[in-house]
């Protein structure tokens, strides 16, 4: 009489939990680069406070320590600001900025380009770092 176990070991590998591994990899990474991609380049020290300003549809005005005025990654003079600023906004149709200030700047540079948001109309959302 021969016996035989009902449980026999297969020498198969199954895949599938693998490819769900992988497949769930390669969105976090397709994710991540997208975000990566759309951050601002120059490095400011913001100021800390609670709240967050992160919003990817809004033109970003950064100054910085040296009064340098950038709108998005581009340098800008404080003469031609004005222009470029409402220039972007028109293009782009978006009637908010996040304004990106470093700690030190002094408050006139701020309140410059906020006078220059509050008289055509523009949002003004100031960025900080959480706390």
């Amino acid at each position: 009489m021969r016996l035989s176990g009902r449980n026999k070991i297969k020498p198969e590998f199954s895949m599938s939990s693998m490819t769900d591994i992988v497949f769930l990899l390669l969105i976090f990474f397709m994710i991540a680069s997208t975000l990566a991609k759309e951050l601002n380049t120059i490095d400011v020290k913001l100021p800390k406070a609670d709240g967050k300003t992160e919003n990817r549809n809004t033109i970003s005005v950064t100054i910085n320590n040296n009064n340098k005025f950038y709108i998005n990654s581009a340098s800008i003079s404080k003469a031609a600001f004005k222009r470029k600023l409402l220039n972007e906004v028109d293009l782009n149709k978006i009637p908010s900025i996040i304004l990106r200030a470093e700690k030190n700047v002094d408050i006139e540079q701020v309140v410059y380009v906020m006078n220059i948001a509050n008289n055509n109309g523009i949002k003004v959302v100031l960025a900080v770092n959480p706390q």
